[in-house]
């Protein structure tokens, strides 16, 4: 009676575990970050919170397209009527960057992370954008405790305050700003093609314990930087326009990115959700919303575009 007990009672458990690996390779158990719940992992996908960067529409960016073709040979050297289209003014150089931790208090716990977390931050960057020909080099580092800025989120009151007090530079200067967000998002940036409008504003927040070795798994490797950074730099999202892909530029305006329908979340080898066009989806790439464990790729295309978009917006600016 007992063995059968213990068998009955093993092949419960086993059929538990077994029912629990397959709710989380579905994406069906809860997903918990920083302390906030979501249903599941796609379920914080779909709610937006991993990147608030604002999404440009197709007439907006064939209007900026437009405007680095012409512009792109830098400060002096515009497109003439009639000739062909110059080439980037810049394709590469390094980037200084001023970061800037907004924090609660003085313990990491309120968000004062380390000089340690900092430069591993650098390194993530540098490595990401290595084939790239940009690097990133720390020129400053201030720390400000303030509770308002500390929860700042985009186009809030809190940010434009915190933001006008401490950015730095010009426009080729980068300037990372960490704090805690809250709802579980995890950062945002602004595009190049905003800057002349708004200079104070440029720039990139991203949650503190996002940074390498932080608490905001999976996304705490770094690669929230990398990713919008990315964008700071003039890169879409690969997923920018679904399966509707133009031709030769697709959604992102970037031709060697394979369309996906929507975003990827964990790292779904082998996804193919425009089953119509060429290629899997780039999974791998920091421009999709994957795990940080599963981004290391920016294309030759990326490279070209963001070598056109500094050119033309942050060059000499």
């Amino acid at each position: 009676m007992k063995r059968k007990f213990f068998a009955v009672a093993l092949a419960s458990v086993l059929l538990a575990v077994g029912a629990a690996v397959v709710a989380a390779q579905q994406g069906l158990l809860p997903f918990v970050i920083e302390g906030r719940s979501f249903v599941s992992q796609e379920a914080f996908i779909n709610a937006g919170l991993r990147c608030a960067t604002p999404h440009v529409d197709d007439e907006r960016a064939a209007e900026i397209d437009a405007h680095m073709l012409a512009h792109r040979g830098g400060p002096g050297n515009a497109r003439k009527p009639g000739d062909p289209p110059p080439q980037p003014a810049v394709t590469g150089g390094m980037i200084n960057v001023h970061f800037h931790v907004i924090n609660n208090g003085t313990s990491l716990a309120n968000g004062n992370i380390p000089d340690s977390q900092i430069a591993n931050q650098m390194a993530v960057l540098n490595a990401a954008f290595a084939t790239t020909g940009w690097s990133f080099n720390l020129v400053s580092v201030d720390r400000t405790t303030n509770a308002t800025w500390y929860t700042a989120g985009p186009g809030t009151t809190a940010e434009t305050q915190m933001k006008t007090a401490l950015r730095q530079g010009t426009a080729a200067d980068l300037n990372i700003y960490t704090n805690n967000m809250g709802g579980g998002l995890l950062g945002w940036a602004t595009f190049p093609s905003s800057y002349a409008a708004n200079p104070q504003g440029d720039g990139v927040v991203v949650l503190y314990s996002s940074l390498p070795g932080g608490t905001a798994a999976p996304y705490n490797q770094g690669d929230t930087a990398t990713h919008e950074v990315g964008h700071w730099m003039g890169l879409y999202h690969t997923f920018q326009g679904g399966c509707a892909r133009n031709a030769t530029s697709g959604g992102d305006l970037v031709s060697d990115t394979a369309a996906e329908r929507s975003p990827a979340y964990g790292c779904p080898t082998g996804r193919d959700t425009c089953t119509n066009l060429p290629g899997l989806d780039p999974i791998t790439n920091f421009m999709d919303y994957t795990d940080d464990a599963c981004m290391s790729t920016f294309t030759a295309g990326q490279d070209t575009r963001m070598d056109s978009a500094f050119s033309t917006y942050r060059y000499g600016k």
